[in-house]
């Protein structure tokens, strides 16, 4: 689990701090992306592909959650891309238990 404390700099404006407590249970948010990733399976996903299946939620807290998923081992990126919907390349994410580091 994502402790609290570790969404604001210590050092931070009191807003900040609000602003994390309010969150709740991180966890539920990363399991949600998870799931997203997951559902792709081989095929994979990119950040475009996660934030319209979870469009309900601000891009900033679907985002957020792939560097603490990528941290705990939960979904492996390279340097794969592919072209986003703004035209930009964006890194390709996989569940760890359908990765393939072959570069196809």
């Amino acid at each position: 689990m994502t402790h609290t404390r570790t969404l604001y700099r210590t050092d931070g404006l009191d807003t900040s701090k609000e602003a994390a407590y309010s969150l709740g249970d991180v966890t539920k948010m990363e399991y949600r992306v998870l799931d997203v990733i997951t559902r792709h399976k081989e095929e994979g996903c990119i950040s475009d592909d996660v934030r319209e299946e979870l469009s309900g939620y601000s891009y900033s807290s679907v985002t957020a959650r792939y560097r603490a998923l990528k941290d705990k081992g939960l979904i492996k990126v390279d340097s794969r891309k592919l072209k986003g919907r703004s035209g930009r390349g964006q890194h390709i994410m996989w569940a760890t238990q359908y990765y393939d580091n072959e570069v196809r």
